[in-house]
C-alpha cells in the first residue's frame, strides 16, 4: 500500500481506478502565474473572477447531472476547483477523484497550496497514483527515477475515465500541460467547456473590480460560455 507524502492517506492503484464516464467530468487548468491581473485591477477582482467562473462552471455540471469529478491536484486551477468540490459535494452529492502523478509531487508547493492539498485528499472519495514509483520525479532527461511524461500520463488517464473537460486555458498557451490536455481530449472525442484570461478581462471591462457586478455578470454568461465549441 502506497501513501501520500502530503497527507498520509492511502493511494490505489490506477488501474482500480473505475468511472461512469458519461457521469464524469475532469478539469485542468493554469497554475496561478498565469492570472495576470487586469490593467486597472490593483485588488484581487482577476483572481476573484477565474475562481467564480470556474466554480461556476462546475455548478453548471452538476445541473447537468455530472456526479463524479477528476482533479490532477496541482497548484492552481486543479486545487481551487478540487477545494470547491469537497465544499458542495455532500449537499449534491458528488465523487472527487484526486489523480497525483507521481508521489513527490507536492514537494515543492506553496505553504498554502500544501493545506489545501492536504485538506482535499482527506476528504477525496478516491486517491490515485499514476506513476507509483517511490523516487519518480518530473526531468526532461528518462531515466530510472524521471521522466518527461509523468504530467502528460496523469493528464491522459484524467480524460480517458472521463465524458467531457472543464478548462481554464489561455490563448497562445501551446506548452502548457492544459493545452496537452485538451487537445488529447478533443482527439478522444471528448466535449471541452473551457475559459481563459481574455474571457475574464471581457467581464471586467464591463463591470469593473466590484466583486457582487462580477457575480452577477459571470452568472448571466457562464451558461453561454460553457457550450461555446
Amino acid at each position: 500500500m502506497l501513501y501520500s507524502l502530503n497527507s498520509g492517506m492511502s493511494l490505489c492503484p490506477s488501474y482500480e481506478v473505475m468511472t461512469d464516464t458519461g457521469k464524469t467530468v475532469c478539469i485542468s487548468g493554469h497554475r496561478d502565474k498565469s492570472i495576470v491581473p487586469y490593467v486597472s485591477d490593483n485588488s484581487d477582482a482577476t483572481v476573484f473572477a477565474v475562481r467564480k467562473m470556474l466554480f461556476s462552471f462546475i455548478d453548471i455540471a452538476v445541473k447537468r447531472g455530472f456526479d463524479t469529478f477528476i482533479s490532477g491536484l496541482a497548484e492552481g486551477t486543479d486545487l481551487q476547483a478540487a477545494d470547491y468540490i469537497c465544499r458542495i459535494k455532500r449537499a449534491e452529492n458528488l465523487r472527487l477523484i484526486g489523480a497525483i502523478p507521481f508521489l513527490k509531487h507536492s514537494l515543492a508547493f506553496t505553504p498554502e497550496y500544501s493545506d489545501m492539498l492536504e485538506t482535499v485528499e482527506k476528504n477525496a472519495d478516491i486517491l490515485t497514483v499514476i506513476n507509483d514509483e517511490a523516487q519518480m520525479t518530473y526531468g526532461k532527461e528518462k531515466t530510472w527515477f524521471s521522466s518527461p511524461t509523468v504530467y502528460r500520463e496523469r493528464n491522459y488517464f484524467m480524460v480517458d475515465k472521463s465524458s467531457e473537460v472543464i478548462a481554464f486555458l489561455n490563448e497562445n498557451n501551446f506548452r502548457s500541460g492544459t493545452y496537452q490536455t485538451v487537445r488529447y481530449a478533443m482527439r478522444r472525442g471528448r466535449k471541452v467547456h473551457r475559459f481563459g484570461i481574455k474571457d475574464i478581462y471581457g467581464i471586467l471591462e464591463r463591470t469593473g473590480t466590484d466583486k457582487e457586478r462580477i457575480t452577477d455578470e459571470i452568472n448571466r454568461t457562464c451558461g453561454y460560455l460553457y457550450d461555446i465549441p
